[in-house]
């Protein structure tokens, strides 16, 4: 049977649907604030979810037994509970999901030898990283069960920026298996590619900073902040001033901002600057669709900002961001070797 065949590619393209779908569910986990509503992690039992009166209140119970309950909830109900439980158990279970999507094929084609040594070595680092996101995904809701009714911001990025890139790690696998054939490669607009592929990787990464902290119901103004402000007075309170870079709810969405900036004008000169270049048809589309994109973003970005993050924008803002680094993957992968 020949290696690495259609059936692996359609095997890791179903893997990026299911880390994509993981994704959107996490943004409205927290976003509906529904991440601490399940304490306790049972990776098997878990799976089902309470089936009675008397399990649904023995969850509730557990529930009210840490911080975001007693301080933020006390006044829920069991049927307020259940709303936020669904979407935490949901996340969960997409994970455990996605967990079985990727072992239980690549055993089943490393045994029928389907799988090049190369290839080996991609699946196994793909299998860590997606290891390594589910306990990512324990250690933030930890931080929010101890004093304080909400996850760690740095935690929460870690968490995001993890699935993020696992999803582009598995992306890169199956495009390297769709498109074996080298190609020649203009080193320097390469290195533009990469360098904007890095400044969308912190801006993704801040925005995970701006939910975790909540900055995004400050300031909802563009393209000034409050009264009128390019930099209103708030972004730089705490000392020493490093701490406004990342733990300052103010300070962390100007930031956001600024590299929402720096993001668009890079893949515009990615545009300009491949214009003057010989290229595929595969690569003039991937900027283009880049560019598009990344305008569609930045609307987005700014329509979250001004009517104060409501769940569906807050959502779409995310999916956005999904889709401009699969994107910005496709086209680094058109002009890689």
């Amino acid at each position: 049977m020949k290696k690495d065949n259609k059936k692996v590619i359609y095997w890791l393209f179903t893997g990026c649907i299911l880390i994509f779908i993981m994704v959107i569910v996490g943004g409205i986990t927290r976003l509906t604030d529904s991440g601490l509503s399940i304490s306790n992690y049972k990776l098997i039992t878990g799976t089902i979810p309470p089936l009675n009166s008397t399990e649904w209140q023995e969850a509730f119970e557990l529930y009210k037994q840490y911080p975001e309950y007693q301080k933020l909830h006390s006044h829920f109900t069991i049927d307020n509970f259940k709303s936020i439980y669904f979407w935490e158990w949901l996340h969960r279970l997409i994970g455990r999901v996605i967990g079985l999507v990727f072992i239980t094929p690549f055993l089943y084609f490393l045994v029928t030898k389907q799988l090049t040594k190369k290839t080996i070595k991609k699946c196994l680092v793909l299998l860590a990283l997606g290891g390594f996101q589910g306990f990512l995904g324990w250690y933030m809701v930890k931080s929010g069960l101890v004093d304080r009714p909400d996850v760690s911001h740095y935690r929460l990025a870690a968490h995001l920026i993890t699935a993020f890139l696992t999803f582009a790690a598995t992306l890169w696998v199956a495009l390297d298996l769709l498109y074996p054939n080298k190609k020649s490669i203009n080193i320097k607009f390469r290195n533009l590619i990469i360098f904007s592929y890095f400044i969308l990787i912190i801006q993704i990464i801040y925005g995970a900073f701006v939910a975790g902290l909540k900055a995004g119901l400050l300031h909802n103004h563009w393209p000034l902040m409050n009264e009128g402000k390019f930099i209103h007075h708030t972004v730089y309170t705490l000392n020493p001033f490093y701490k406004n870079l990342i733990e300052n709810p103010s300070g962390i969405q100007f930031i956001h901002r600024i590299l929402a900036y720096l993001v668009v004008i890079s893949i515009a000169f990615i545009w300009f600057k491949a214009r003057k270049l010989t290229l595929s048809s595969l690569q003039k589309k991937g900027i283009y669709v880049l560019l598009i994109l990344v305008g569609f973003q930045f609307l987005l970005g700014v329509l979250t900002l001004i009517f104060a993050v409501p769940l569906w924008l807050g959502i779409a803002h995310q999916i956005g961001a999904f889709f401009l680094l699969s994107a910005m993957t496709f086209t680094l992968h058109r002009f890689s070797k």
